[in-house]
C-alpha cells in the first residue's frame, strides 16, 4: 500500500516520508508524525490503517537532518540509539518538516488536512496545531508538552495519555488543559507508549478506544467540515 517519497522543505531541505494512499478518492489528508525511533515499521503500519479509512497518510521522516533513514526497533542497542536523537532534534526545524508534509498531504488528497502523532510526535502534532494550520490536530503521550501550554492551537486538538505513565508527569499534560479547557484530553488505564503494537506497554483496550475517537475526531474536523 505504501511507496516512499521525497519532501522539499521551504529552507531546501531534502527529506523521506512513507506515503500511504487509500484504495479510492481520499477522504482528506494526514500527517503522521513519528516516535524517536524514526518511521519504523509501526509508525508505517498506522499510516497504512488511516489509509485503509480512506487518508492520504504520510509520515515525514524526521531525523533525516541528523541521519537519513532512521527505522528502529524498541529492544537493546536500538532503543539506545533512538534516546540519542532527543537532544539533537531541532524542534523549529521539525515544524518545517512536518510544513512540508502537510503541504504535500494537502495538495495530494485535494482535501483538508490534519496531524496525528505518537511520543515525541504527540508533542509535535500539538506544535504542529499552533504553528502550523491544519484543520486537526490529534496528539498520543506527548512528553513536555507543557512545555508549550502557552502556545495557542489554531484548529480543534485531541489529546490522548496513559495513567500509568512514567514518563509524563500528569502536572504537564494539566498546564494544557488549565490554559486550554477546549481541547480534548483523554486518560487511559494504561502506561507509555499504549498504542505501539509492539512494544510490552501496548494495551489493547486503551489503544482500541483512543484510535476509535481519534478517527471520529479526525472525520468531523477534516471530512464533515464540523
Amino acid at each position: 500500500m505504501g511507496e516512499r517519497i521525497t519532501l522539499k522543505t521551504a529552507d531546501s531541505q531534502v527529506l523521506g516520508a512513507y506515503v500511504a494512499k487509500p484504495a479510492g478518492e481520499p477522504i482528506a489528508g494526514l500527517v503522521v508524525v513519528q516516535e524517536i525511533f524514526g518511521v519504523n515499521e509501526h509508525i508505517r503500519s498506522v499510516a497504512d490503517s488511516y489509509a485503509n479509512d480512506g487518508f492520504l497518510a504520510v509520515a515525514p521522516a524526521l531525523f533525516d537532518r541528523i541521519e537519513r533513514d532512521v527505522d528502529l526497533g524498541y529492544e537493546g542497542p536500538d532503543v539506545q540509539k533512538a534516546m540519542t536523537f532527543i537532544p539533537r532534534l531541532d524542534i523549529g526545524k521539525a515544524v518545517i518538516d512536518l510544513a512540508a508534509a502537510l503541504d504535500f498531504a494537502t495538495k495530494t488528497s485535494g482535501k483538508k488536512a490534519g496531524v496525528i502523532g505518537y511520543c515525541l510526535g504527540g508533542t509535535l502534532a500539538w506544535l504542529t496545531a499552533t504553528r502550523l494550520h491544519p484543520y486537526a490536530a490529534v496528539g498520543y503521550y506527548g512528553g513536555r508538552i507543557g512545555n508549550y501550554a502557552h502556545e495557542e492551537p489554531s484548529c480543534p486538538v485531541m489529546l490522548h495519555f496513559g495513567k500509568k505513565d512514567t514518563h509524563i508527569p500528569a502536572e504537564e499534560v494539566e498546564k494544557v488543559q488549565a490554559t486550554h479547557p477546549e481541547v480534548e484530553i483523554y486518560w487511559y488505564n494504561a502506561g507509555h507508549a499504549f498504542n505501539a503494537t509492539p512494544r510490552t506497554s501496548y494495551n489493547a483496550d486503551a489503544a482500541h478506544l483512543a484510535r476509535e475517537r481519534s478517527l471520529a475526531f479526525l472525520k468531523k474536523f477534516l471530512v464533515h467540515g464540523s
